[in-house]
């Protein structure tokens, strides 16, 4: 394999996905994006109608390219990196599923590209700043990542729109979430621990929810007390969305489930994507909190505007692959997020955006 990345295949052209090639082409990347429909709008890259659903068709997909990056649905990563571990290519995707993960780093351990997964928002650029922050303590009490993708004028009493995978969406309200509480590694309840938290005058709910974190409990246990991962709603949402899965039964129906809220709240252009990162420990023997807290909105790109919550996700991977092709970070074997450093990060074509778009 070729020390630099030079092809790359990008499968699922969704939104995320389609502008995720966008941005690895602008970047300079040969990029051919797969996917199973016959698109009608035309893109700057090479586009192919193609499935890549088994691993017969993953392997044909990923052969004769240096990456691959899988914006599938999460229960078909497993087999485009299996694929890519066959050829051995770099695998970059976006996956927030623990299974899916710790089976890709299985692979990891004696592939010959390195393996990527959870390269998008959360897990991805947060844990990439609560990272950051951390470093910045001798001894370090909690760090809390707060993420909330939303409407910019919410509507109803959910307060909420499908902007994401609803499949994703209900995977991370009703999986189990990992946790450091008290210096212990521990499963806890999804939707539960709520707090308050206000942002720009605006007050939000926290409530936690699955597989933001990634690798991140492995990581600091041992070096923190209290390590969490939350998602930002407007208020009130939890307590319905407990309802609804819970009361209504729907936990048990997850197909259905986003079936409804997504013909409920189907998705809006006017979205924003709220960031409020926390770290609290001891500086020169005094108790210190750092914070980083950004409010992401739709931004033009390629002569499109996208939704913040497309640019934020697609952004964070294609600087991941532009770091991994100048050798910021290694070549093979699996990738934490929380070990990419920030500075790099933020200094790639792709991480200038979080910036750019929202000075200090």
């Amino acid at each position: 394999m070729s020390d630099k990345i030079k092809r790359i295949a990008v499968l699922g052209l969704g939104n995320v996905g389609t502008l995720a090639a966008t941005l690895l082409h602008e970047t300079g990347f040969d990029v051919v994006g797969f996917d199973t429909r016959k698109l009608r709008r035309k893109h700057k890259f090479e586009v192919a109608q193609k499935s890549a659903a088994t691993k017969t068709e993953a392997l044909k997909a990923c052969r004769g390219f240096d990456a691959v990056l899988s914006c599938l649905p999460y229960h078909l990563n497993v087999g485009v990196a299996k694929a890519a571990f066959q050829l051995g290519i770099h695998y970059f995707d976006l996956t927030e599923d623990v299974p899916t993960t710790q089976a890709i780093r299985e692979m990891a351990k004696t592939s010959k590209g390195v393996m990527a997964p959870q390269c998008g928002l959360a897990p991805g650029l947060v844990g990439i700043i609560g990272a950051h922050l951390a470093e910045q303590f001798d001894q370090v009490r909690s760090i809390k990542l707060r993420v909330g993708a939303l409407p910019q004028h919410p509507t109803g009493l959910l307060g909420y729109a499908f902007n994401w995978s609803p499949e994703g969406v209900v995977n991370e309200y009703l999986n189990d979430c990992e946790v450091i509480e008290e210096g212990q590694h521990k499963w806890v309840s999804p939707m539960e621990w709520v707090e308050k938290i206000h942002i720009d005058g605006n007050r939000f709910e926290a409530f936690t929810t699955s597989g933001g974190l990634g690798t991140m409990c492995e990581t600091y246990l041992g070096r923190v007390e209290n390590l969490d991962y939350k998602s930002l709603r407007y208020p009130g949402h939890g307590e319905l969305m407990n309802f609804f899965f819970h009361e209504l039964l729907m936990r048990d129906k997850r197909d259905l489930a986003g079936e409804i809220l997504t013909h409920a709240k189907p998705p809006v252009d006017d979205d924003v994507v709220h960031i409020h990162v926390s770290a609290e420990g001891m500086i020169d023997d005094r108790l210190m909190r750092q914070e980083y807290v950004r409010s992401y909105y739709p931004l033009k790109i390629a002569g499109r505007t996208w939704r913040a919550i497309a640019w934020t996700t697609s952004a964070s991977v294609a600087a991941v692959i532009e770091m991994v092709n100048r050798g910021d970070l290694p070549a093979k074997g699996f990738l934490k997020q929380e070990r990419i450093p920030l500075a790099p990060f933020l200094a790639t074509r792709n991480g200038a955006l979080y910036e750019a778009s929202n000075p200090i």
